[in-house]
């Protein structure tokens, strides 16, 4: 039997290869590492790849844009699966050092942003620089080809490596984490768990003031709750946004359903991006009025109604 291809953002040692094996713990799969986001997603898309595992949301920095715009555009896929992973690194270096003598410090953006008041509190107004990921800032360490002095990593690191561990347990924030997600190409939707997200894209119908009220307005009027929902800037229009959006539904509920006609007949263009459980599996209310029995009682008055059944 082939085995599935999973592509994640390398090199080996990252965040996201520790929720790509979270993810697949027990099943044999052949892990592929790539250099970015835009990278893991298009090898999905062109079939070099049957999964592809990318960070969507971190604590810190919020949705994570590399993922978020990769994903709204090209060929449809969709999200299948969800995983949060705490983060918290520890700062390697090619031999020991004291802190005092750090002067440059690399790891990947979301990284540096994730550990930016430990950094000045520690390293003082010490030179970062952006890594394409916090484990090849290690990798650079270790085999002599960085230009500064330390990278932040992933625990487990510097043994790994064998780099010298310089401090642990870096972060501003004891409980930060990063929200993975599965990603595959279209296909039938994971079945409803009754704790479940959505994930869209929705561009509004005109600039002009209550077009994002009447779009939230579809979700408010159902009873669904929006657990993110982020502004980006579209690429066919300056000065335009279109907004990514996180729902606690699932496709196959009748208020969900019926939100995504509400959006396809007043929005010129809306992006489904996947129905799949929610990490850490906690249901979701659902409102007095919204359940699928409510809305197939409503309809069925309404047939009622055109029967001339008053």
């Amino acid at each position: 039997m082939t085995r599935e291809r999973y592509v994640y953002l390398g090199p080996e040692g990252t965040f996201t290869e520790a929720a790509l094996r979270a993810m697949t713990r027990g099943r044999d799969i052949d892990a592929i590492p790539v250099v970015d986001v835009p990278a893991a997603l298009t090898a999905l898309r062109t079939g070099e790849a049957d999964y592809a595992v990318v960070a969507i949301e971190n604590t810190v920095e919020g949705g994570v844009t590399a993922t978020l715009d990769t994903l709204a555009e090209g060929a449809p896929l969709m999200i299948v699966e969800e995983i949060v992973v705490p983060v918290a690194f520890e700062l390697v270096a090619r031999e020991p050092m004291p802190l005092h003598a750090v002067t440059r410090i690399s790891a990947h953006s979301h990284g540096l942003a994730q550990c930016r008041r430990w950094i000045f509190a520690n390293l003082g107004e010490v030179t970062q620089i952006a890594a394409t990921s916090n484990a090849a800032a290690a990798v650079a360490v270790a085999d002599g080809t960085a230009d500064f002095d330390a990278a932040l990593a992933p625990p487990g690191t510097a043994e790994r490596l064998g780099l010298a561990l310089i401090a642990q347990h870096v972060t501003d924030n004891a409980t930060a984490a990063t929200r993975f997600v599965r990603v595959a190409r279209p296909g039938p939707l994971p079945a409803p768990t009754g704790a479940d997200k959505s994930t869209l894209v929705v561009h509004l119908s005109t600039d002009r003031a209550g077009a994002l009220l009447e779009m939230l307005e579809q979700f408010s009027a159902r009873g669904i709750n929006l657990s993110r929902i982020e502004s980006r800037p579209r690429v066919d229009k300056v000065g335009e946004y279109s907004f990514s959006i996180d729902a606690l539904a699932h496709l196959a509920e009748a208020r969900f359903a019926e939100a995504m006609v509400g959006l396809k007949r007043t929005c010129p263009l809306v992006v489904f991006l996947g129905s799949y459980p929610i990490a850490g599996g906690v249901p979701t209310p659902v409102q007095e009025g919204t359940s699928d029995a409510d809305f197939a009682h409503a309809h069925a008055w309404v047939e009622h109604l055109r029967r001339g059944e008053v």
